[in-house]
């Protein structure tokens, strides 16, 4: 369970720094943006389900 919370914590970050060199090599524009653009813009809904997934494994088992 730890490690999948590391991963979950990780993959926002991969997907905007450690992926940037290699998005940056292409230029094709997508729904109007320059692929750059679009994707550091797709890393906010990445991160957000990222966080809610984690959330959601640490209040599994509690209710209110």
């Amino acid at each position: 369970m730890r490690a999948l919370q590391v991963l979950l914590t990780l993959i926002p970050f991969v997907w905007t720094i450690g992926c940037l060199p290699f998005a940056n090599r292409v230029h094709p524009f997508v729904l109007g943006l320059p692929f750059l653009g679009f994707w550091v813009l797709m890393g906010i809904p990445i991160g957000f389900l990222c966080l809610l997934a984690i959330w959601k494994l640490e209040h599994r088992g509690t209710r209110r």
